[in-house]
């Protein structure tokens, strides 16, 4: 077994919120230039140059991409030859959010109640999902999400019947309904079998995937495509003031599901896909 200190992982979660919430990896700049070489509207071209130099500003000033910091979500890839000492797992991880949120000078967000509403001062408790997997290192992503893309998320229980198309369908209304609200160009996390919450859960992870990288199954991949091509006809475009880039990518995952279900999930994410991932 390999020890690693409680105290590690509350600094790795420190510096992944305030990384997450200020620099957007280089997959993401190379996919704003693919966005301007396809955008027609010159509205749109001009959204798309200014994301661009907010996000450039934000980074070298080291300040937040957005107002909104979001809800801390942090994945964690727990190996089954490491043990967390000095400290649960769970408190560390909210230490860290607790530290990178308030040192890094991050908009407080979190409510202790969905219906009371007081403000807990320091954006905690996160959303930890854990997965054990083999090895001795723990993997850590900080994904802050935004509300007013994940207000536009949506989950519909399918029959199987539905099959592809009916995902295809569900998924272009959700971008539809959606409109400007989640600050397109959107990226679109869809998930599909397990239940309900697991379908959720998999759309979130779909928004983790790296720009350019496609489903290795080759019929999501097509599932893929097909969905992107339909959104980016809805005319919604750059920040929802037309044109043909509404979203970057679409990522699909799947899991196996019950016979008489087809669960499918769509978590929206704004153009910043926020998220910082460090091994330890």
């Amino acid at each position: 077994m390999r020890e690693i200190a409680a105290e590690r992982v509350t600094e790795v979660v420190e510096r992944l919120c305030i990384t997450a919430c200020t620099k957007l990896p280089e997959d993401w700049w190379e996919q704003m230039d693919q966005a301007l070489a396809r955008e027609e509207s010159e509205v749109g071209k001009e959204i798309l140059q200014l994301l661009c130099k907010n996000a450039e500003a934000a980074r070298e000033a080291g300040v937040p991409i957005c107002q909104d910091t979001g809800m801390a979500v942090v994945f964690l890839e727990l190996g089954q030859e490491a043990v967390v000492v000095g400290g649960s797992l769970t408190e560390a991880v909210t230490e860290g959010v607790r530290r990178g949120y308030v040192g890094g000078y991050l908009r407080k967000s979190v409510v202790d109640d969905p219906l009371i509403r007081k403000n807990t001062g320091d954006n905690t408790p996160p959303i930890i999902h854990t997965e054990v997997v083999p090895g001795d290192k723990i993997k850590i992503t900080v994904a802050p999400k935004g509300i007013g893309s994940e207000n536009m998320s949506a989950l519909k229980m399918l029959k199987p019947a539905d099959g592809a198309q009916g995902v295809v369908d569900f998924v272009v209304e959700v971008v539809d309904r959606a409109g400007a609200n989640p600050c397109p160009p959107i990226v679109v996390g869809v998930g599909i079998g397990g239940m309900m919450e697991k379908a959720a859960l998999l759309a979130k992870k779909a928004l983790l995937r790296p720009f350019g990288e496609r489903s290795p199954r080759p019929h999501l991949a097509d599932l893929e495509e097909r969905i992107l091509e339909k959104v980016n006809r809805l005319g919604i475009g750059p920040q929802g003031l037309g044109g043909r880039v509404t979203a970057l990518e679409v990522r699909v995952e799947a899991y196996p599901t019950h016979i008489g279900g087809l669960p499918v999930a769509v978590n929206l994410q704004c153009h910043a896909a926020r998220h910082a991932e460090e091994t330890i």
